[in-house]
């Protein structure tokens, strides 16, 4: 399936240049040519990628990167200015605000291709690695829900390996028993602090010897998943 990239300028010729360009490489566009347009397009379409020009009439690309970045829906996606303002302060402003990657106008469509392919193959990598958690000998597949240790697969049921993932996410912080029982098991299942207690130790069990220390028991409070 192509990537779907949304293109946002107010000036239509600069729309259909693009539009042609990345068509020809076989990207699937949409365009906007102001901030609302953009952002509606944004949460409809869930593009792969967002150009987007910062003089826009109504909300311009500023106010438009920052909604996006708060929005759970659309956080993820990839931006990448394409502007006319061309001073540093600029670009700063836009990186620290979330942009992927800032060009200036004018540049050859050679040049902004091949931006467009770097920030999508980023994009894609990152991705794939916020679907793995890799830590101290631990391999979490969360898609595939699969896990191994020191190279070897075990398995865990659904409860073992929900836990597992909550610990292994927030390595070195201490979780209560209570937190645990809430975001496993929820408020319509009644369940004791004990339940929490055996499954851990059949994680760590599975885990065998060399690796079951990783979970560490806080006395009197949970566990921690340890980090050297």
């Amino acid at each position: 399936m192509a990537d779907k990239i949304l293109i946002v300028d107010d000036e239509q010729d600069i729309l259909d240049l693009l539009q042609f360009n990345l068509k020809s490489e076989g990207y699937e566009t949409l365009t906007a040519i102001d901030g609302e347009q953009a952002l509606n397009q944004a949460l409809m379409q869930k593009p792969d990628l967002i150009i987007l020009d910062i003089m826009l009439p109504g909300k311009d690309g500023w106010e438009v990167l920052k909604e996006l970045r708060r929005k759970e829906e659309t956080r993820h996606i990839p931006v990448i200015f394409l502007t006319a303002k061309d001073s540093e302060i600029d670009e700063v402003v836009g990186l620290e605000l979330g942009a992927d990657d800032y060009i200036i106008k004018p540049i050859s469509i050679r040049k902004f291709i091949a931006r467009v392919k770097m920030v999508l193959r980023k994009s894609k990598q990152s991705a794939e690695e916020a679907q793995t958690i890799s830590i101290d000998g631990i391999e979490i597949d969360l898609q595939g829900y699969q896990v191994q240790v020191g190279g070897r697969k075990i398995d865990l049921t659904k409860k073992e390996f929900q836990i597992l993932v909550y610990l292994a996410q927030r390595p070195g912080r201490v979780i209560t028993r209570e937190i645990l029982l809430n975001e496993i098991w929820g408020d319509d299942v009644v369940v004791i602090d004990r339940t929490v207690d055996v499954h851990i130790r059949k994680i760590r069990e599975k885990f065998g010897p060399q690796h079951m220390s990783l979970i560490e028991t806080v006395k009197g409070v949970g566990y921690r998943f340890k980090v050297e």
